[in-house]
């Protein structure tokens, strides 16, 4: 029972990193799956979103700026 037992690991050992390094490199499942699977969790952003999202970052670093600024004026 030992010795089929430790073949049976063995195999598997060694059989699992070759199947999945065969399935990882199947370019056509990759193109196929793995990229529209991306595309569905994240659309291309709309360039008004992006506009928006750069609006509001510039908002918040002002505001972190002006922050920063009224301590420093508070501290002298």
């Amino acid at each position: 029972m030992g010795v089929k037992l430790e073949v049976f690991r063995m195999t598997l050992y060694l059989t699992f990193p070759v199947a999945m390094f065969w399935i990882a490199n199947q370019a056509e499942w990759f193109e196929d799956t793995v990229i529209q699977r991306k595309r569905e969790l994240w659309p291309p952003e709309k360039e008004d979103q992006r506009q928006e999202l750069e609006e509001f970052k510039e908002r918040i670093r002002k505001q972190r700026e002006e922050k920063l600024l009224r301590s420093a004026q508070q501290s002298s």
